[in-house]
């Protein structure tokens, strides 16, 4: 019987860097969690114990935040692809990176006088996320977001669909659609502002949510991804995964009252869960991208 190394690859996780720049009196704050992924020349490390090759953990750690003193951090996604290529183009040992980045957002408290210039609270629920590849040659670059809340209160219907013995589900022409966006999209090429693309992306997401009449959330899902291609020619491909938070009408009726779609119960489990991926049909290959 033959055996061999397979696939390997190692690195540092969760590396939680905050960089303030400072600006005279004026803060600005980017707060990151990045990991890191390597892999090239490593045979001998795994069948011999070599560390020849290695380029340690704590080393990338380190890199991480002295980059962030040297560069600052001007984007998820581009502080991710100046990480990726230092790490693959100074050892020859290595071959690959995968550089991961959430990034955690603040803004600015709102005093009486005017916004705080170096006081700021956590704001939103949902998390930014930027993946990097880089090999040498070419870097894929796929970014997203993270747990969106959204929900319409009307303007969603579900009806028309398959029924047998066990389908107990009441057909809906007026309904609450909840849902927690998860998107990740694919770059075909650098935008000149990874920033300006994010809130370009994100915005077209809560449009299409919110001015899609919908008769199922993988129709809303369909529009989200479309909308966002139709804003952002630099984006090729979209994955969405939206699990359906089921809001169901409370029944009233032993009370004597009335329930014209006021009150529900929002059920947190078991829930639907859609998925999909919407993309160009002249769209580059994702390369190891997804990975």
């Amino acid at each position: 019987m033959s055996i061999k190394l397979g696939p390997n690859r190692y690195g540092k996780a969760e590396t939680h860097v905050v960089r303030v720049t400072k600006n005279g009196g004026v803060h600005e704050i980017r707060d990151l969690n990045v990991g890191v992924a390597l892999s090239g020349d490593m045979d001998d490390v795994h069948l011999t114990g070599d560390n020849g090759a290695v380029l340690t953990t704590d080393t990338q750690k380190n890199t991480v935040f002295a980059f962030a003193k040297e560069h600052g951090i001007s984007s998820p996604e581009a502080f991710g692809v100046l990480l990726a290529r230092h790490f693959v183009d100074s050892q020859a040992t290595i071959h690959h990176a995968r550089v991961s980045v959430e990034e955690y957002a603040w803004e600015r408290i709102v005093l009486g006088g005017g916004n705080e210039q170096h006081s700021f609270v956590r704001s939103g629920q949902e998390v930014r996320t930027a993946r990097v590849h880089y090999d040498g040659e070419k870097a894929w670059v796929v970014a997203g977001l993270q747990g969106l809340v959204v929900l319409n209160s009307t303007g969603s219907e579900f009806h028309g669909y398959l029924k047998d013995k066990y389908t107990t589900l009441k057909e809906a022409h007026d309904r609450v659609l909840a849902t927690e966006v998860n998107a990740e999209w694919r770059f075909t090429g650098e935008p000149g502002d990874w920033d300006k693309t994010y809130r370009e992306a994100r915005q077209a997401l809560l449009e299409a949510f919110a001015e899609t009449y919908s008769y199922s959330l993988q129709q809303t899902l369909y529009a989200m991804g479309e909308r966002v291609l139709n804003a952002c020619p630099e984006i090729g491909e979209v994955r969405l995964s939206l699990p359906n938070k089921h809001h169901f009408t409370v029944d009233l009726s032993a009370f004597g009252l009335d329930n014209d779609n006021e009150v529900f119960y929002a059920a947190d489990r078991p829930y639907g869960l859609i998925e999909g991926t919407v993309l160009r049909e002249d769209a580059p290959a994702a390369g190891p991208a997804w990975e």
